[in-house]
């Protein structure tokens, strides 16, 4: 008990430590730059304290339960022997813990307000939501098309670089035929997808995949799944917009 609550104060220190450059940033440009003080301090150093409890409870979270179900699991499937449930895995995987995502779901309700509003879409809350669930389904599907391919990537042992090259040059050239207002929201979507939720269980099936599969290097062949699901959704969401 003492050293597992020596543990977290060690979590709590190093997250502190962690959030510190962009709280000294914050209260640089608000006490210095713009000379003023702080809008309810004390709910400001609250929240803060919340943040970093909570911060250091994730780790926590992710050393305890997350990073070895998911080690474990990519273990038991890759011993079955059957393609198809890894690859099945991996594609419910990425669909379910990005469909999750809370940072998916504000950038595609928001990304749906500002539609409605430029006139992409209908200004009605049926077609914002219609929008939004689309464009969380699109990236959703993106995502665990792009586990298939990487889980794929480390059975063969291909190496990671040239179908990342090959992928952004796909993304160049569909840029040149997407609608001019899916761009922006395309590129962001490939960011919302490597979020809280879906890392640590991404990274925990790549680690743990490449770790029992003979001739393959966990460091080497484990790493580059969530380069994959940072990628597959400017494509997605790109296409997506030139069809909806």
């Amino acid at each position: 008990m003492n050293k597992s609550l020596k543990n977290f104060m060690g979590l709590v220190v190093g997250a502190a430590r962690d959030l510190s450059p962009i709280v000294g940033v914050i209260a640089f440009f608000q006490l210095i730059v713009l000379q003023a003080p702080f809008p309810n301090l004390e709910n400001t150093i609250v929240g803060l304290i919340f943040v970093v409890l909570g911060l250091a409870l994730f780790i926590q979270g992710l050393e305890m339960g997350l990073f070895p179900i998911g080690e474990a699991m990519a273990d038991a499937l890759a011993r079955k022997g059957s393609l198809p449930a890894l690859l099945g895995f991996a594609f419910c995987l990425g669909f379910g813990t990005t469909i999750a995502e809370p940072a998916l779901i504000a950038v595609a309700a928001e990304a749906a307000s500002v539609a409605s509003i430029g006139g992409v879409i209908v200004d009605s809350d049926q077609s914002r939501d219609s929008y939004a669930t689309g464009l969380r389904l699109t990236v959703a599907l993106s995502v665990g098309v792009a586990l298939v391919l990487g889980v794929f990537r480390i059975l063969k042992g291909w190496p990671i670089q040239y179908l990342i090259i090959g992928g952004y040059i796909l993304v160049v050239v569909i840029t040149l035929f997407a609608p001019p207002e899916i761009i922006g929201i395309a590129y962001d979507s490939g960011g919302v997808t490597t979020s809280t939720i879906t890392v640590p269980l991404v990274t925990a099936l790549g680690v743990g995949l490449a770790g029992v599969i003979r001739g393959r290097n966990p460091m080497i062949d484990g790493f580059g799944l969530i380069a994959f699901a940072s990628l597959t959704p400017m494509i997605f969401v790109m296409v997506y917009g030139m069809v909806y």
